[in-house]
This record gives structure tokens, C-alpha cells and sequence, in this order.
């Protein structure tokens, strides 16, 4: 995909996080229930998807989050913050089911990275995510360790934590 046709736009008002949740959830429930099951993904998506917690990532906890249009449409969106003076944390980075493998997650990636002097960026991706921990190592990402998180409701997130190192 020619990034020239990608806009990407940063997400602070109440109508793109609207439309962020609105991708995030249709996302979510295409993927991710073959891998972790409908009520943990219900779950997650209240957890992390709801409009206050999508607001309080942005306003309270400062993480970046920037979408990528496709003919205005909300396509993908990633959401970083910065964890030192040149490390990073990528919490989010998904692109509509519906147009995987189209350029769209790297450009955004791209978009975000290419112009930073960065150390290190680390991410988690669930182990059983096998398209999203392919789609990690062709960026030059690394397994650093395996982690198991307790997210309640008798739910776990098991995880890779993955590292790309300048």
C-alpha cells in the first residue's frame, strides 16, 4: 500500500475516540475469539474499549494514540507512550480485519517510529496471536520473555513481552 494514500491523525476528541472504539470492537470480536473466547474478549473490551477508559489512556496516562484513515475511514490506530528517554511502549496496534496485509500496520508503525531516536520498543501480543507475533518479528522484534497476567474475572492474558532493540 502507497502510504500516500494512508492520512493518519492523532485521536484526542470525543468523536475519534468514538470511532476508535467502534473499529476496536469489531476488531475484537472478529479476532480475537478464536483465540482467548467471546466472554474474555467482552470482557477485555469493557476493561479497555469503554469511552472512559479510552479517554483516561489519553488525558491521565498520557499514551499516544493515532489513527490511520483509508478514504477518511478509521482503518487502524496505535497507541504508544514513552517508558524512558528513548524507550517505548506500543499498548495498541490493530488494523481492521477485513484489510490485514495491506501495508496498513506497518505504515502506521512507520508513521510513528521512522522519525524517533529510539533504544528500545517493547510490546505484549497474546502467544496464541500467532498473525500479530509474525507481523512483529518482520519488523525486527524479538521474544523477550513469556509472562502470565491475572486480568480478573478468573481471566489471564498470556503474553508475550516483545522487544525491538536500536
Amino acid at each position: 500500500m502507497n502510504s500516500m494514500e494512508l492520512q493518519f491523525k492523532l485521536i484526542k476528541g470525543d468523536k475519534d475516540i468514538a470511532e476508535l472504539r467502534k473499529l476496536a470492537i469489531q476488531i475484537w470480536n472478529v479476532h480475537y475469539p478464536p483465540i482467548i473466547g467471546q466472554k474474555q474478549v467482552n470482557y477485555m473490551l469493557d476493561q479497555m474499549y469503554s469511552f472512559e477508559s479510552l479517554k483516561e489512556q489519553i488525558f491521565v496516562n498520557k499514551n499516544i494514540i493515532t489513527g490511520a484513515y483509508l478514504d477518511g475511514i478509521m482503518a487502524g490506530y496505535i497507541s504508544y507512550s514513552k517508558t524512558g528517554p528513548q524507550d517505548f511502549f506500543i499498548h495498541k496496534l490493530y488494523v481492521n480485519t477485513e484489510i490485514h496485509r495491506k501495508g496498513i500496520g506497518k505504515s502506521l508503525f512507520d508513521h510513528i517510529f521512522d522519525d524517533i531516536d529510539f533504544r528500545t520498543i517493547r510490546l505484549t501480543v497474546n502467544r496464541l496471536n500467532i498473525l500479530a507475533v509474525n507481523f512483529y518479528f518482520r519488523l525486527g522484534f524479538k521474544i523477550e520473555k513469556t509472562i502470565d497476567i491475572d486480568i480478573g474475572e478468573g481471566f489471564w492474558m498470556n503474553d508475550f513481552v516483545m522487544l525491538l532493540q536500536k
